[in-house]
């Protein structure tokens, strides 16, 4: 056979293609074919999600005012998850709690660390029998605390509107493996987005 192209090489077939014939693929066999295809990109997904939620982050929310000034209800939240696992909560740390007899997870900021002494003296935290300094914008309040002693592993928090919140003043200490993580990110309202 001669090629019709004398600058190709190789020569082109003018013979029409040949097809294989056969049955077309059954019903069954294309709905088969569409779960394997759906599991092998569906399923690592999931397992990737349920990794991240369970291990690394979790998307929350917060209810109540119990946080005011400086997280509203109804913001959306991420919780780092992961720090915890290598180092204690910190002072100031804003965390999520999930306690064995209430339906929602509390947002709260960790006030007193273990082995430390806190005291609530008309609205003034005194940790060790020393005022406590606190950074950030809090209403103050005007209740009063007599001192207890934190565990091991007892951690003593509060929210930043005194006088709204149920927190330690109420159920006492937060024993640590009931602080899911730390609040890492505020994402909405889009607005007051903020790292903390």
């Amino acid at each position: 056979m001669q090629n019709p192209n004398p600058y190709s090489k190789y020569p082109i077939s003018t013979e029409p293609e040949q097809r294989f014939a056969g049955p077309p693929p059954s019903k069954l066999t294309v709905l088969r074919l569409f779960i394997q295809e759906s599991l092998q990109v569906v399923l690592p997904a999931l397992v990737l999600a349920l990794t991240v939620h369970l291990f690394l982050a979790q998307a929350t929310i917060v209810y109540g005012q119990s946080m005011e000034p400086n997280l509203y209800e109804r913001q959306r939240l991420i919780i780092d998850k992961m720090s915890y696992h290598f180092f204690p909560p910190q002072r100031n740390d804003i965390v999520v709690i999930a306690m064995p007899d209430m339906d929602e997870m509390l947002v709260k900021r960790v006030i007193g660390l273990p082995g430390e002494t806190v005291e609530v003296r008309n609205g003034v935290v005194y940790v060790n029998n020393e005022p406590l300094p606190e950074p950030f914008p809090h209403d103050i309040g005007y209740e009063s605390k007599e001192a207890i002693v934190l565990g091991p592993l007892n951690y003593y928090v509060m929210g930043d509107n005194r006088d709204n919140s149920n927190d330690s003043r109420s159920f006492g200490p937060v024993q640590r493996e009931y602080i899911l993580g730390r609040v890492w990110l505020r994402y909405w309202p889009l607005d007051d987005f903020t790292a903390f």
